[in-house]
């Protein structure tokens, strides 16, 4: 496979409501820093510029971020506006609110609902738009009914300052929750080969049956999470990476489309080569004694 020419249309597509995207996007929070939010060290911006500009140049139409992305010297949504700007009339940029950060990068009280105005705003104004391709609300340990905070998104989207809605870290009740207030075009829960989760299986499902979009995150990182991506793979996994003469990455990203149709896969770096290689991850074709070999760790884990 020569990852130098495969784009990302190779992945295939699906639509976030009524907005094409191809299944394999980019996810900003690498952009930052080494680790995400204050655990790593503040990332070349010349580099995570040329990362953003590469990534369009291998087709990829679908960004996820937020304005809660920064490191001590740099933010997600700036490196987009200042990389991307005038954008792309095919690029969908997805953020979300709920989390809440201090300029100093602590972790503050999540927004309560008539806050999440001002967060809708902050994301308009850092990233240079007049509205928000998609919104997704961020479900926090601290409330567990979505309708209250959803509810006042769906205002923001009646009023034009938000295209679509879409949650996250959630279940299958808070999805029914969150559809008899408004329209949901996708689902961004965490999901990974090596993080086996019964209910996210569910809603994952669920959205596969209503044609919602389904994007893991943390598909790549695993157990590692917001410190980077794991190296931890097991044997099936490289097993299957050999075969293929990819990297471990590759197969989890691989992986993670093959789980339906509408599963959009967002691996994010601040690493042009990792780019390259994450965006040709799109175009793995796994055989169904492959994905049988993989899956057997999670079977085993669910019984």
């Amino acid at each position: 496979m020569d990852s130098q020419t495969i784009t990302a249309d190779a992945a295939g597509t699906w639509k976030l409501g009524d907005l094409p995207v191809h299944r394999l996007g980019l996810g900003a929070m690498r952009l930052t820093g080494s680790a995400a939010f204050h655990h790593g060290t503040p990332s070349d911006r010349d580099r995570s510029i040329a990362v953003l500009r590469r990534a369009i140049d291998l087709g990829v139409n679908h960004i996820d971020t937020a304005a809660f992305y920064f490191s001590s010297l740099r933010s997600a949504n700036e490196l987009i506006n200042s990389a991307l700007a005038p954008y792309p009339d095919d690029l969908v940029i997805v953020t979300k609110v709920g989390p809440y950060r201090t300029y100093t990068g602590e972790w503050g009280t999540s927004a309560r609902p008539d806050e999440l105005r001002g967060h809708v705003e902050e994301n308009l104004r850092q990233l240079g738009r007049d509205h928000l391709d998609v919104v997704n609300l961020r479900r926090m340990p601290t409330y567990d009914s979505i309708a209250e905070h959803f509810g006042a998104l769906a205002e923001l989207r009646e009023a034009g300052l938000i295209r679509h809605l879409g949650i996250s870290n959630v279940t299958p009740r808070h999805l029914a929750e969150a559809q008899a207030i408004a329209p949901v075009v996708c689902v961004q829960n965490r999901y990974a080969l090596d993080r086996p989760d019964p209910d996210t299986d569910e809603l994952l499902r669920i959205c596969g049956e209503q044609g919602i979009a389904f994007v893991p995150f943390y598909a790549v990182a695993g157990e590692a999470g917001e410190r980077g991506a794991t190296t931890a793979h097991d044997e099936e996994v490289t097993a299957v990476a050999r075969t293929h003469g990819v990297s471990p990455a590759q197969i989890r990203i691989a992986w993670t489309l093959h789980q339906g149709p509408h599963v959009l896969a967002i691996p994010g770096t601040g690493n042009p080569d990792h780019l390259t290689e994450n965006v040709a991850a799109g175009a793995l074709r796994l055989t169904d004694e492959e994905l049988k070999r993989l899956d057997g760790p999670r079977r085993k884990a669910g019984q």
